[in-house]
């Protein structure tokens, strides 16, 4: 049985470099169009994967040709596509991503397609899957509904990445072992900006429920607050070139930590290390690290 199941979105990036990013209502020139295969789920369980975890998809992608593609993509990736089916009547999702090519800061819209499909009722019929998987990895980009009916029915560690931002039932945040948002979706969970690390942290500790939060800060590294203490875990430095599916690379790796007994602090730690070296290529799964990278980097 995998060490890791992945509940959530498999999408088609359609990605393009622009010199800014455009204001309301302003036209900006881009670059040329490149096709990806993304979506937060699929990211993640690549990121796992790649770390050297055993992992299975639970998602659903369109009767398309894009489908086929991003299904054959994780069967090369080594992650179990058992569960990955498609959906007649509705498209495999899509992303349209425009990355700034000074900065690397990315803007996303999702349209989530045959994501929608994915059920409650297709959680129950994997119940062994999620009752037996060590780490049992969720995000926001398939129903809310479907989140909650995972996160009840894993038997290990829950480990939630409430990305895109919305607003979290008190109960699912009972269900979650280890929180993951990023500064901009923790700010959203608890009503107000967090002009400083020290607002992030106490933040963090203002949540209820997880056991611990982990804030993913970018360029800045992570914080790790645990049992009501805060710790400041360093950014990896590199020159960033596209930032899409960082945050993805940390989740998997973060998970891919836990399942080889890390500890909670040296799983972020390296987590940091593998979404630094993700942001030095282009794209969303091709940019994410493998474990000999990442240990490489650590000078292992």
């Amino acid at each position: 049985m995998p060490k890791i199941a992945v509940v959530g979105s498999i999408n088609l990036d359609l990605v393009v470099p622009v010199p800014k990013h455009p204001r309301p209502g302003e036209t900006v020139l881009g670059g040329d169009l490149a096709e990806h295969p993304g979506g937060k789920g699929a990211n993640q369980a690549v990121a796992a994967a790649r770390m050297g975890a055993s992992v299975a998809m639970l998602g659903r992608v369109g009767a398309d040709d894009a489908g086929a593609r991003l299904r054959r993509v994780l069967d090369l990736e080594g992650v179990d596509t058992t569960r990955v089916l498609p959906v007649d009547g509705l498209p495999t999702g899509r992303a349209l991503i425009a990355v700034d090519h000074t900065t690397g800061e990315n803007s996303i819209i999702v349209s989530p397609g045959a994501n929608t499909a994915l059920s409650p009722e297709h959680c129950a019929s994997e119940g062994a899957l999620l009752r037996d998987a060590t780490v049992t990895l969720l995000q926001h980009e398939v129903p809310p509904e479907t989140v909650a009916a995972a996160a009840r029915l894993a038997g290990g560690t829950v480990l939630l990445n409430p990305a895109p931002a919305r607003e979290l039932a008190l109960d699912l945040l009972h269900m979650v072992d280890l929180l993951v948002p990023n500064r901009g979706e923790l700010a959203s969970l608890v009503g107000h900006p967090l002009p400083d690390l020290h607002a992030v942290a106490d933040a963090a500790r203002q949540l209820r429920g997880p056991a611990a939060v982990v804030v993913t800060l970018g360029a800045e590294g992570a914080l790790l607050c645990e049992d009501g203490a805060v710790a400041f875990v360093p950014p990896h430095p590199v020159a960033p070139l596209d930032t899409t599916a960082a945050g993805d690379a940390f989740c998997g790796a973060l998970a891919s930590g836990l399942v080889d007994g890390r500890s909670l602090h040296e799983a972020v730690r390296r987590a940091n290390v593998a979404a630094a070296l993700s942001t030095t290529l282009a794209g969303a799964q091709p940019s994410l690290p493998t474990r000999e990278e990442v240990a490489r980097a650590l000078g292992e």
